[in-house]
């Protein structure tokens, strides 16, 4: 399947490889198959790759810059009720991925991620959802710039 999309031009997906949302994403009910492409190129990349595109494949105007959180904050455990995991297969972390949306405006400092709202697939089933964490904790609007400045001062 061919795609003209807004931040990649033109490109080919797998269409296997589509992960399906089935209530879509809040405030986006239409855009329910994505597929995940890495921000670096090269497959020794992938492993170690923090941010990723979610590209909306039945909008193709529409992605969503996502971050692997974990990588920077380790000890980032959103809390999940599990009924909200409905549809999305018994829970397994080598098959499941967490990520959060980021918003990256024209000034980089301003950069923020959503931890209150992890978007969790399950590799397996080729299902994502976009789930509100209960933990009071995490903000809809962290500020990444000025987490990533604060570890920076930590070396």
């Amino acid at each position: 399947m061919v795609l003209n999309t807004r931040h990649f031009g033109e490109i080919s997906i797998d269409e296997e490889k589509v992960i399906t949302f089935e209530n879509g994403l809040p405030g986006f009910p239409d855009c329910r198959r994505f597929i995940l492409l890495q921000a670096e190129s090269s497959l020794a990349e992938a492993e170690n790759c923090m941010f990723w595109w979610l590209q909306c494949v039945d909008w193709p105007e529409t992605a969503f810059v996502m971050v692997d959180v974990i990588m920077l904050m380790p000890d980032y455990n959103p809390l999940i009720e599990e009924d909200e995991m409905a549809g999305l297969g018994e829970y397994d972390p080598d098959t499941f991925l967490v990520y959060n949306i980021a918003n990256i405006p024209d000034d980089i400092k301003r950069m923020t991620v959503n931890l209150k709202a992890p978007v969790i697939i399950n590799t397996n089933l080729r299902k994502g959802k976009q789930i509100i964490a209960t933990n009071e904790e995490y903000s809809v609007r962290y500020s990444l710039f000025d987490f990533l400045e604060q570890q920076a001062g930590n070396f």
